[in-house]
């Protein structure tokens, strides 16, 4: 009764500890596992592991290169030959004979002639002239009579008498010659410049250059370059290939469990893994989680079935039990 219950627990344990790389890889496995590990013998734990698929590396002849016919270019002959070659053909150069000019004094008008109205003033003159200043008139004056007034009512004497015209002698000025316009003529303006005139006018000279030439070294071909055939065999090469010959499963696969394991195995084991390059945490014979991920990374490197401390992991690291 004790060892069928360490073995359920221990398959408790794996199951626990391993859940969830075998839930992502159910899927793989074609085949149905039965319900309990077949033929179990009591103390001994199992769990349902993944297997991996299985490859053999298989080696078989294949083509590397066909048949066919090598073709060689067999170069072209050439002999060093001297030659008179054309450097540089005979032409003409033109050139102008550019233009005289000489100096002359020309007279130019500046300002044509030109006519402009002057104003003529005018002229003025003072002349006096006696003028009637009060023509003559007559007026009452009081007078004295042989008859002198007796009283203030009577004896008023008035006398009509004529007073002569008076004149005034006024000066003032006069328009002897009104204003008024009258043109003149304005000569025109000239100045004497020195210019340039054309003497003789540019002219094209041509000028006859002769060809040249120069004798040179120069590879002349003797002999063309021709094809030469020459017919390869084929050639095979042997070449290796990984084939699957299972696919990935499910399997009962025993396992380390309580029935089974001491500190002492589990430190062999953490030691194992270490060395292997696979770090398991401290080395402390407690199968923890660092111990059990290192044991899952060597079981995916090595390709060996995963979900458990399987026996086939402590084989393969060498571990006794």
């Amino acid at each position: 009764m004790t060892t069928n219950r360490f073995q359920k627990v221990g398959v408790a344990i794996a199951f626990g500890l391993f859940a969830t790389g075998v839930a992502e890889s159910q899927d793989a496995g074609k085949e149905t596992l039965s319900l309990y590990p077949p033929d179990a013998k009591p103390g001994e734990c199992y769990a349902k592991v993944l297997v991996p698929a299985k490859y053999d590396v298989v080696s078989e002849k294949v083509l590397k290169r066909e048949a066919s016919d090598k073709i060689t270019i067999v170069p072209a002959k050439y002999e060093w030959v001297e030659e008179r070659v054309l450097v540089k053909e005979a032409n003409e150069v033109l050139s102008v004979k550019p233009a005289t000019f000489r100096w002359v004094e020309e007279r130019i008008m500046v300002e044509p002639a030109s006519t402009r109205l002057v104003s003529v003033p005018a002229e003025y003159e003072t002349v006096s002239e006696r003028v009637l200043d009060r023509p003559e008139q007559t007026t009452w004056k009081k007078g004295r009579g042989p008859i002198e007034k007796i009283d203030n009512l009577t004896g008023e004497i008035l006398c009509l008498v004529v007073e002569p015209a008076t004149y005034k002698t006024i000066t003032r000025t006069i328009v002897k010659k009104p204003a008024s316009t009258r043109q003149v003529e304005v000569p025109a303006v000239f100045k004497t410049i020195r210019k340039q005139v054309l003497d003789t006018p540019p002219e094209v000279v041509k000028t006859a250059i002769p060809a040249e030439y120069s004798t040179i070294r120069v590879r002349k071909m003797v002999e063309p370059a021709r094809e030469s055939r020459v017919s390869v065999p084929a050639e095979f090469q042997t070449v290796t290939k990984r084939v699957k010959v299972s696919n990935e499963r499910m399997s009962w696969q025993p396992i380390l469990c309580e029935t089974n394991v001491n500190k002492e195995v589990i430190a062999s084991l953490q030691q194992a893994l270490s060395s292997k390059g696979f770090n398991p945490g401290d080395i402390d014979g407690v199968l923890g989680s660092a111990t059990l991920s290192a044991v899952e990374a060597y079981q995916r490197a090595n390709s060996l079935a995963r979900g458990g401390v399987t026996m086939e992991t402590l084989k393969s690291l060498r571990v006794d039990l």
